[in-house]
């Protein structure tokens, strides 16, 4: 057939190509060059790098996507919900209670970080969705439905919105906050106690007052510990990706003082049936100063030493200072917390802006 060359060049992706540069150059003064394919590559990073940072797309999105994939791997072995921390807020005793429940399942353990599988905001990131979803094998027990992963450092992470709605866009998210003073102090001793040099060689004080000129691990405490207390900051990130049925925000103290109701809370949130009667299986201890997990044996089984550690009070001059620099931020929190329907603002809010209005 006289047509049969036209039917099948003008459908080649390379006959294409190929006519369009011979047309450029023929018809046109641009003057193309050629370069190899990894010169190629870092030039169209530099015309837009904010492409150079992968971003892993749920498979279980596109149903073509999902035909090609393996046949050993399933859309349930991604979480449902993410409790996204911030750190020393109690998101341990949340993880722990959560794994009571029968029809919820967390991760498997790291080898590096425990519990958490810190995927989203570091360079675990980039060992890709095979390597993550490996700590979600498939569950043999079918009443298991909700998978959960907990890493409390998402909270403040600059990209982790962005990957984790990329891969969850469905996942519910969880995050606790309490007074952001205190959490700050939490942290500086939480790396005392793990032998950090810097927190052991200053005072709380000299970290939160230290200058951008003070040396970088100074300035890297410091702002571990005064950055993730910027919580409108942080949930106006997470919202831009994520809508606000989709955010849970779990009272800090509320979860010290009656984690029980609060975790039936979390229950309705989630609409886990049927519902789990916490009331049975966790219990106050007076020696522990917290509640715990009631065992077989009627005992109670304690989180490790190194939660519910009793530190020397905070220096009132660093509590006033703190208060202060939360003000605006707490603020914003009150505002952000009316605008998606919170019927009540927590006592420690409510205390911290009193506080700093009274000093």
């Amino acid at each position: 057939m006289t047509h049969m060359s036209n039917y099948g060049n003008d459908r080649l992706a390379l006959y294409t190509f190929e006519s369009v540069i011979k047309f450029i150059q023929c018809w046109t003064n641009l003057r193309l060059s050629s370069a190899p394919p990894l010169q190629l590559g870092e030039r169209y990073f530099q015309l837009y790098p904010e492409e150079a940072d992968p971003v892993w797309g749920n498979p279980c999105d596109d149903q073509r996507h999902q035909k090609i994939w393996s046949r050993n791997k399933t859309c349930d072995q991604l979480p449902r919900f993410l409790v996204i921390g911030p750190q020393k807020t109690g998101t341990t005793a949340l993880y722990t209670f959560l794994s009571i429940h029968p029809a919820i399942s967390s991760n498997l353990p790291s080898p590096d970080t425990f519990e958490e599988i810190q995927f989203f905001n570091g360079k675990n990131y980039y060992k890709g969705l095979d390597w993550y979803m490996g700590f979600f094998p498939a569950s043999k027990n079918e009443s298991s439905r909700y998978l959960f992963e907990k890493s409390a450092t998402y909270f403040d992470g600059e990209l982790v919105p962005r990957r984790a709605h990329a891969l969850l866009p469905k996942a519910k998210l969880i995050t606790i906050l309490l007074s952001p003073a205190r959490r700050a102090y939490s942290w500086y001793q939480h790396t005392r106690v793990h032998g950090d040099a810097v927190a052991n060689n200053y005072s709380f004080h000299a970290v939160i007052t230290a200058s951008d000129t003070a040396p970088k691990p100074l300035r890297d405490l410091r702002n571990r510990c005064l950055n993730p207390g910027k919580y409108a900051q942080h949930l106006e990130r997470w919202l831009s990706y994520y809508s606000p049925q989709q955010l849970h925000i779990i009272d800090g103290e509320q979860l010290r003082q009656n984690p029980i109701e609060t975790l039936h809370e979390l229950q309705r949130f989630l609409k886990i049936t049927p519902a789990f009667n916490y009331s049975t299986h966790l219990r106050y201890d007076p020696k522990k100063g917290f509640f715990c997990q009631v065992t077989n044996e009627d005992r109670t089984k304690c989180l490790g030493k190194s939660k519910g550690r009793q530190y020397p009070p905070m220096e009132d001059r660093s509590n006033k200072l703190l208060q202060r620099y939360y003000l605006s931020h707490n603020t914003a929190l009150v505002k952000l917390l009316k605008r998606l329907g919170s019927r009540t603002i927590p006592q420690w809010l409510k205390d911290d802006l009193t506080d700093t209005v009274m000093t």
